[in-house]
Formats: C-alpha cells, structure tokens, sequence
C-alpha cells in the first residue's frame, strides 16, 4: 500500500490550490472559516462557479462530461476546497442522483438531466425519510400509482434537507405492496413545482430551517420520469446511499475544523491546558487516522483491487468526529459560545468585528447543527449492525 502522492498528483493539487483560490469569493471563504450563515446564493453562486469550470461534477467520468479524474484526484480536489474555505458541494444532484441516472436511467434521461446537474443551475432534492421510516427506509409509505402515461403520487417526506431550495427531487415511493418490502419500491424523478407539492419547513434548534416536510396530494409525474424498472428502486437506492454515506464522513472539513479549533483555542487562552491540548491531540489523531483510511481505500483502487466497502464505517467515524470538535469549540470559548440570538442572526448581524475578527456567536448553531450526523444517512447503531455482518458474517 503506497499512501505517497506521484509528481504528477502534486502536479495536479498545486494546479486545483491556485484555480480555488482565483476563483473562490473572499466573502464566501469568510463565511465558511469561521462557520457563519450561508445563503442560497452563496451555495449555488459556488457551483455554478465550478459548473462553468466543469468541476462540479468532479467525480463524474468523462462520457457524461466529467473531467474523469482518479480516485486521489477527487480527494485531492475535495482537500483544497475545504481547506480554502469553499461551501461543500450540495451533493444531492452531483453526487448522489447523478452516479443513479448514469448506471441506471436511459439514455433520454441522462441527456434530460445531467446538464443541469453539471452547471450547477437545477437544484435537487432528496426524498428518502418519511415519519416512522428513517433508518427502517425499506418501510416508506408515499405512493405512486400507475395511471396510463403517468404516475399519482400521495404521501409525505420529511428531513428533506434544504427542500425549501428544490427544483427536482429523487424520490422513493412505494409502487406495490406485494412480497418482501424492499420488492415494492421505485425511484421516481419528481418536478417540486408541480401542483400538489408542498413545502414546509422545519425549524431547528440553531434557529435554521435547514430540513423540510414535503408533501404529496395527487402530484402527477410522468412515467418517463421512473429510473429504471418499477419496483427495483432498491437496489438503485442502496447504489446512492454508497455515496452519500462517504460524504457524510467528510474528512477534508474536519481537518479545516480541526484548526478553527486550535484559532479559537488559542484566542481564548485555553491553548496552555494541557488537559485541552490533550482532548485536541486525540481528535488530531483520530482525524488523521479516518484519512488514513480513506488514502488506505484510493490505494487499493489505484492499483486494481476490490476493497471492503467501508462507506458505513466511515461514516461512523467521520460523523463523530463532527460532533467533538464541535464540542470542543464549545468548551474553548466558554459562556461566549451560548449567546444565540435568533432575530440578531436574522437582521444579518452573526458576531462581525469592525476588525474582522468574528466572535464566538455561531458556536451554539454549530453544536446544535451537528448533532445530526450520527443519525442521518442511517444512523450510527444501524451502521455498526452492518459493519459487523459484513465483517463477521
């Protein structure tokens, strides 16, 4: 196993490192390096940038207009973003739905729907959890009823992260209830603007309306729009949740957070604890362990060879990682890191200095933010459940 990077890699990252940088906004790298609130603009303003640069679909193969980069390019492209302070691409079109349409949609719909993925101009959402149907996903209850040419859709979504943004969603609906639960599922492609579809969002502890309800009464969508054939959305379903699993652990933003940490520290004059540094330090090791591993799974791609599939795994360690240095932000700035007021943070003000320096206001919505992640994406108990079948049988 050679976790060394070749001349022509280096090559590569120093030409990624000085595109990011002529291209990234300062007010936008701002905002991420010290975790203030970004808007619909400056997230979808990002990928049209990288859209125009043909980036943003960066994982994807040449064929379908992707720069067709390796395994250690796509890391080494997601390294210098995060660490130049670039807004995570939202994954739902690049990352997760693009891969289903390119190994199971038609040719139609991938002449339909991968431009607008790519440019970064149509906004997707995912449409997975349902109340009572999260982990459990093989148990969803939304309805899509064949009618002739089309489909009728009844039911209701929820956690639909930034829904309220939405074009089009990727949605899984039950369209039979014979056999096993997992045989009567469907991948559907829905327009969020057809008639029938409500929004509602819902307000987290942070203040944000990051997640939504989605509901569906008598939603049409045509049959044109089904991904594959009717009742095997499973298995089109487990090929997304691959992606977004290993997206969740994130590695990259972790090292970024890592020293935002150390800053905050530091500022705060809790740096000469030693009992603090410790904390740091094994945070440090185990994110340095988690890039590891992720190096660990690029080296065997490179040289040919079928790796464990790990992406729960590494979701597990990369969602808690999230969270202690999150916790650990909060310890370091002390009673400075509770203040959080709403209407402050809605009349623009998120702990700005004159001087440039930024107070320790977003902490509290950091923390609470971040509680999630060992629950989405199949949370962390379920996960263990999987990797230990897969590794014990």
């Amino acid at each position: 196993m050679d976790l060394a990077f070749t001349p022509e890699e280096q090559a590569f990252r120093d030409e990624v490192r000085a595109w990011v940088h002529s291209n990234l906004p300062p007010a936008i790298s701002h905002k991420v390096h010290n975790a203030l609130r970004l808007t619909r603009d400056d997230l979808q303003g990002w990928a049209k940038i990288l859209g125009k640069k043909g980036w943003l679909g960066f994982g994807w193969p040449k064929e379908f207009g992707g720069p067709g980069w390796t395994a250690v390019q796509k890391h080494l492209f997601e390294e210098e973003c995060a660490l130049a302070g670039a807004p995570r691409i939202i994954p739902f079109g690049p990352v997760m739905v693009a891969p289903v349409i390119m190994a199971f949609g038609n040719a139609e719909q991938q002449k339909r729907f991968l431009p607008g993925i790519a440019s970064g101009e149509v906004w997707w959402s995912q449409g997975y959890s349902e109340p009572g149907s999260g982990s459990d996903l093989a148990s969803v209850k939304t309805r899509a009823e064949r009618v002739g040419d089309k489909y009728i859709v009844n039911g209701q979504k929820t956690w639909t992260t930034l829904g309220q943004y939405g074009d089009w969603m990727f949605n899984l609906v039950r369209t039979s209830t014979e056999g096993k639960p997992q045989t009567g599922i469907s991948f559907l492609l829905l327009d969020m603007k057809s008639p029938g579809v409500t929004v509602r969002p819902i307000k987290l502890l942070d203040g944000e309306c990051e997640v939504n309800e989605v509901f569906f009464d008598n939603v049409e969508v045509p049959a044109e729009n089904l991904i594959g054939e009717e009742n095997k959305g499973w298995t089109y379903a487990k090929h997304l949740l691959s992606h977004e699993r290993t997206n969740i652990a994130d590695v990259n933003r972790s090292k970024r957070e890592l020293e935002r940490l150390k800053r905050i520290a530091k500022t705060e004059g809790l740096w000469d604890d030693a009992r603090f540094r410790d904390q740091v330090a094994l945070l440090e090791v185990d994110i340095v362990a988690l890039e590891m591993l992720v190096l660990r799974v690029l080296s065997a791609e490179k040289s040919g060879k079928n790796s464990l599939d790990i992406a729960g795994l590494l979701k597990i360690r990369g969602s808690e990682i999230q969270q202690r240095y999150a916790e650990l932000m909060m310890l370091a700035a002390g009673p400075f890191a509770l203040p959080f007021i709403e209407e402050a943070m809605e009349a623009g003000w998120q702990g700005d200095f004159p001087g440039g320096e930024v107070a320790n206001a977003p902490l509290a919505s950091t923390y609470f933010n971040l509680r999630k992640t060992t629950i989405y994406g199949g949370s962390n108990e379920v996960q263990r459940n999987i990797v230990a079948q897969t590794v014990l049988g």
